[in-house]
């Protein structure tokens, strides 16, 4: 098991680095110029022998942005994760066009979904389009995307795929993806037979028992997938290297405006807490805008709490409690007798009120099946569905009617 004392200790040992720095505060509190926004450490990706920013540009949203990504290279950024799949291929597309001539000075990961059967044809095919789009020839790391089952893992037309990628140059390392409820069982068993050189994986602060144990009885929240740390721990110790996502789990930024101090954002606490916890090279974050990429970079350089960020997280755990999902909870995927899929309503909800990102909704709603069923529906099937309290026949009501 993952020996809570010792993430603390080490959190309380690296405390000793002057974090006030990078917050525009002195130690005595008082307001100090604050230093540009920009990548302050880069890190090792398990043994794959690449150097990346501890925090790296997600873009799941990209779509058209070049200045952004420019932004960002100018910030000192050079992790790029991306997907087939987002915004419609168009951030592949889009990384392709502000990467040009500047290539070389990058690490990029893609990712496609082989399934079980998927053929080594296909897999061929799905690459060499997601490298027409980013313009390129190579990706540094291809991922099996949202992986959720030991099935898709066994695939041997994957590992046959993936060989003759290799010894054509176009991809360095293969990984997988993953935040669903199978997922610990497949890194046991990816790390344990040595199938992939990189994980992407949702862990923050609300998936780590430490968290929560740290507070008294009246915080009665539990942490799902308690085991994740010990396979996070394990497959670094095997040399995997291991990029944290999700870290804001569920990211109600403006919720929490009002209660940060000392120049400390929830975001970039969430990230302390991923980078404090020594379980994750570095992790990736959707990155919309020019002021919150520079806000997010405030937590760069960082691998222990800062004293205003137990408050913060704790704060955001309890607001949070009766809104928002467990990664890795499905304990309500079948509670809809009309075939409702709640989960991906939640996500729905989640995309279009808390991450003001109507595309993600959109998607979560082609996924979710009959919603208008829940107009008509007094709730009863579900609303008891969850283990933890999230109010699942409010929301899914409320997911109903997002248009």
């Amino acid at each position: 098991m993952y020996d809570r004392r010792e993430f603390l200790f080490r959190s309380a040992a690296l405390g000793a680095v002057p974090l006030v720095a990078t917050l525009g505060v002195d130690a005595a509190g008082a307001a100090q110029p604050p230093l540009a926004p920009q990548v302050r450490r880069k890190v090792p990706l398990g043994r794959t022998g690449l150097l990346i920013p501890d925090i790296g540009f997600g873009a799941s949203r990209l779509s058209g942005d070049v200045a952004l990504v420019q932004h960002a290279l100018a910030r000192g950024i050079t992790y790029y994760d991306t997907a087939e799949s987002y915004a419609g291929s168009e951030s592949e597309s889009t990384l392709g066009r502000a990467l040009a001539g500047r290539r070389d000075e990058v690490v990029l990961a893609t990712k496609t979904h082989g399934g079980a059967h998927t053929s080594r044809a296909e897999l061929m095919a799905s690459l060499d389009a997601s490298l027409a789009r980013l313009r390129t020839d190579r990706v540094e790391v291809f991922f099996n995307h949202a992986v959720n089952g030991t099935d898709r893992l066994r695939n041997e037309e994957w590992f046959e795929f993936a060989s003759r990628a290799k010894q054509a140059g176009k991809i360095r390392f293969t990984g997988i993806s993953g935040h669903g409820g199978n997922l610990v069982e497949c890194l046991d068993l990816a790390v344990a037979e040595k199938l992939v050189d990189v994980l992407l994986v949702a862990f923050n602060f609300g998936q780590d028992p430490a968290f929560y144990e740290r507070f008294t009885g009246s915080f009665d929240f539990i942490a799902t997938q308690p085991e994740l740390p010990r396979v996070l721990k394990k497959a670094k110790a095997s040399g995997i290297g291991v990029v944290a996502m999700k870290t804001l789990r569920g990211a109600r930024l403006n919720d929490m405006r009002p209660y940060e101090r000392g120049g400390a954002t929830f975001a970039q606490a969430a990230f302390r807490w991923v980078l404090a916890s020594g379980l994750a090279d570095a992790l990736v974050v959707t990155m919309s805008s020019t002021a919150q990429l520079d806000e997010f970079l405030g937590a760069s350089g960082f691998t222990a709490l800062h004293a205003e960020d137990a408050a913060l997280l704790r704060r955001y755990a309890k607001r949070s409690e009766t809104t928002q999902c467990r990664y890795g909870c499905s304990d309500c995927a079948s509670a809809c007798p009309l075939g409702v899929s709640i989960p991906d309503a939640l996500r729905l909800r989640m995309y279009a009120e808390d991450y003001g990102a109507p595309e993600l909704a959109s998607e979560a709603r082609a996924e979710a099946g009959n919603l208008g069923a829940c107009l008509g529906c007094d709730g009863t099937p579900c609303a008891s569905a969850c283990p933890h309290g999230v109010a699942i026949d409010v929301l899914v009501q409320r997911a109903a009617r997002i248009s």
